[in-house]
C-alpha cells in the first residue's frame, strides 16, 4: 500500500472531505480513497457486486407497504367520438 500526501488542499476542500466521509460513516482518509478509486474506474468491492445488491442494500432499512395490484386487464385504446 501507498501513502499520498495531498499539498495545498484549501480549508474548504478540506471540510467538505471531511463532512461527506461523516455523512458516510468514514472518515476523511478513508471518504478520499473511494472518490479515488471511483474516478479511476476501479470501483469498490460493494460497487462490483452489481446494481441489484446495491439498490437493495440502499433501501433495506425503509419500512414501506406496497399497495396490491389490481386485477383489472389493459385495455385498447378507443377513438370514437
Amino acid at each position: 500500500m501507498a501513502t499520498l500526501t495531498v499539498r495545498n488542499l484549501d480549508d474548504e476542500t478540506r471540510d467538505a472531505l471531511k463532512a461527506r466521509g461523516a455523512r458516510n460513516g468514514r472518515s476523511m482518509e478513508a471518504e478520499a480513497r473511494v472518490i479515488l478509486s471511483a474516478a479511476l474506474g476501479e470501483g469498490t468491492q460493494s460497487e462490483s457486486r452489481g446494481l441489484g445488491t446495491w439498490i437493495h442494500e440502499l433501501f433495506k432499512g425503509l419500512d414501506f407497504e406496497v399497495p396490491e395490484r389490481s386485477t383489472d386487464l389493459a385495455r385498447a385504446a378507443t377513438f370514437d367520438e
